[in-house]
């Protein structure tokens, strides 16, 4: 349960560059982590393979925003180890209740086989997971967000640390100093992830900016 943390201890935590995890799925409590160095996506370096640009334009899959978020944060944490227990599910449940956390989904012949979730707070997007049950899923659904997000007002896509999956993407590693002046900036950004005139260009998602084959 969550018992002493709120929904405003939780954001204010975000706001000063803090995120909370806890040590496995069976831990009892959870840790705040402030990493010496963060991982970042800038939103205008977002790396679209050649093999990612076929399947986007494939279109042979349907994006969807918040009509499952319990079973992202689920799949997200089925795995041998995982960061997510049930005090770290309760606080997101909390936060999308509040509408201050989203998924997106990727769906294909009504099966859920990709996805996103993360936490918002005013131009800042915090990445807290994704999974994929079929091949490039989290990819799709990444692709999607960083044109989201780029155009529903949002100016921070963080990722909290960096894998070679993430950097293959585009994400950099930088000081979390220099992370804290780009939080900073853009916290008081009026961005709306879920922004009814928003409409993804699926074109425009696909572009490649990158000879990564």
């Amino acid at each position: 349960m969550l018992n002493e943390w709120s929904r405003d201890t939780i954001l204010r935590a975000y706001s000063l560059g803090i995120f909370p995890m806890a040590r496995s799925r069976h831990s009892a409590d959870i840790d705040w982590i402030e990493p010496r160095m963060r991982g970042v996506i800038p939103l205008t370096e977002f790396h679209v393979s050649r093999s990612l640009s076929r399947t986007v334009l494939k279109c042979d899959y349907d994006i969807r925003i918040n009509t499952a978020f319990e079973e992202v944060v689920i799949a997200c944490a089925d795995r041998s180890e995982t960061w997510i227990n049930e005090t770290i599910f309760d606080m997101y449940r909390t936060l999308f209740a509040s509408g201050d956390a989203q998924s997106l989904e990727v769906w294909r012949d009504g099966n859920l086989i990709g996805g996103v979730y993360g936490v918002t707070l005013g131009g800042a997007f915090f990445g807290e997971s994704m999974f994929s049950h079929q091949r490039d899923g989290s990819k799709i659904a990444l692709a999607y967000l960083v044109h989201r997000l780029r155009h529903t007002g949002f100016g921070l896509f963080d990722t909290q640390f960096i894998t070679p999956h993430l950097k293959a993407l585009g994400a950099e590693e930088i000081p979390q100093k220099t992370y804290l002046d780009r939080l900073y900036s853009v916290i008081g950004n009026d961005a709306n992830f879920r922004n009814p005139d928003y409409s993804p260009d699926v074109s425009a998602i696909a572009q490649r900016n990158t000879q990564t084959s």
